[in-house]
């Protein structure tokens, strides 16, 4: 299948300099000295994405996910490699990017849909559709410099993806709408996606990258340190947060500080973990109603989730959770022992727990992953295992969703009345 999108080893390379005068003196120099510094935005960046496909780029700020997306929209030149694309690409790279804020949004509709391609005709036919997607009312005829941050994600929104793209390029404008527009456009992503639109999605919602993306791409100091399924490029990217944190709380520390990560080897051998290791979860069973492990469970049957913790330090007041989530990343349930009003109490060093959530399972037939974690109370991780479980809920009853309601239906006929007048 031919790449709707192709990078070949993407460079970009920014020249940094201490101040305005050590530019001139560069200049004056005719080459013979520098007095730049030179930062490298991306390095060696390379991927493709499928027609249709659609691939989230995650990371930590300053990774160069902004810029490589810059790049593949052809607003950037790279300093090194190639990028190709195959299709008309509608961008949203940043909010009101490509508006002019003395037209109104009607006109900008139009200078928008100009600068893509599309004939007046073809403009004409759209608009109706992204007025009604983008719901600003009279405010389409108000030029766009009154309209708030939401109206204008609206407006930019609306019109990227009904000019008929063939690449959407999206770079985290998702996040500043509000919760009922972000649900339109996940399924709005969701029929483009049907008729074949590739889609490449930066995004901190990670949640949403595992919604909306089949590949996930997880970029740092400008490289690719992880390309794959997304719920395993996501937990990747969870360790790189809780390292910068662990850093961090070591510049801080007014003393050295031991990493219990690296010194220690943790009794459940799982890839994708991460936490300091204050306590780590030594054993993880999913059981029926018997105490027997199982990795299949009928719709409403007792469950019991049997986490095993072994304590490498005292803690004064140990959390220890669980978290079921679809296939897809989707958060379907999650509780803790703070949140049961369960507290373990104080732990020594050396003590062993073992801690056990029983409920009915009334979920819906699919495949669940089991997340479970050991925290303190502030939220900070000791031990966190993504997706250390998969099972599976089966039943004869099928209903939609993730949750079994267990809905009773009753109906009666009632007498005829007047016909409602048209």
């Amino acid at each position: 299948m031919t790449a709707a999108i192709e990078a070949r080893h993407v460079a970009k390379m920014y020249r940094v300099y201490p101040g305005p005068a050590a530019r001139l003196k560069e200049i004056l120099s005719f080459g013979r000295r520098s007095f730049h510094q030179e930062f490298w935005a991306l390095d060696d960046t390379s991927f493709e994405v499928p027609r249709g496909g659609a691939l989230g780029v995650i990371g930590l700020n300053g990774s160069g996910k902004s810029t490589l997306l810059e790049i593949v929209a052809g607003t950037l030149e790279p300093t090194r490699g190639q990028v190709f694309t195959r299709g008309r690409i509608a961008a949203l790279l940043a909010l009101g990017a490509g508006f002019n804020p003395e037209f109104t949004g009607r006109e900008n509709i139009r200078l928008n849909g100009e600068i893509l391609g599309l004939s007046r005709r073809e403009l004409e036919r759209h608009l109706p559709r992204i007025e009604r997607f983008a719901e600003i009312g009279e405010f389409m005829d108000r030029p766009v410099k009154t309209y708030s941050t939401g109206m204008c994600l609206r407006l930019a929104f609306s019109v990227a993806i009904h000019v008929e793209p063939e690449i959407l390029v999206v770079d985290e404008v998702l996040a500043v709408g509000d919760a009922v527009f972000v649900n339109r456009c996940v399924h709005k992503f969701g029929e483009m996606r049907k008729r074949g639109v590739t889609v490449l999605l930066v995004s901190h919602d990670l949640a949403l990258v595992k919604l909306l993306c089949d590949r996930a791409l997880l970029l740092s100091r400008g490289r690719v340190v992880a390309e794959g399924e997304p719920g395993e490029v996501v937990n990747r990217y969870n360790g790189l947060v809780l390292q910068g944190q662990r850093a961090f709380a070591a510049a801080q520390a007014p003393g050295p500080a031991e990493d219990f990560a690296e010194t220690v080897s943790s009794p459940l051998d799982f890839s994708f973990r991460h936490g300091d290791q204050q306590a780590v979860v030594a054993g993880v069973e999913l059981c029926n109603k018997d105490g027997q492990p199982v990795r299949a469970l009928r719709s409403g049957e007792v469950v019991r989730i049997r986490v095993t913790v072994q304590f490498r330090q005292p803690h004064p007041r140990p959390v220890v959770g669980v978290m079921i989530r679809t296939r897809i990343g989707m958060e379907v349930f999650g509780t803790n022992t703070e949140l049961e009003e369960t507290p373990l109490g104080a732990a020594a060093s050396g003590d062993i727990y073992e801690v056990n959530f029983q409920f009915a399972c009334w979920l819906t037939p699919q495949v669940y992953t089991l997340t479970v974690a050991t925290q303190s109370p502030d939220g900070s991780s000791h031990d966190w295992l993504d997706d250390v479980l998969i099972f599976q809920v089966i039943d004869e009853r099928r209903v939609a969703g993730v949750a079994n309601l267990r809905a009773t239906v009753t109906a009666r006929k009632l007498p005829a009345r007047s016909p409602i007048p048209a």
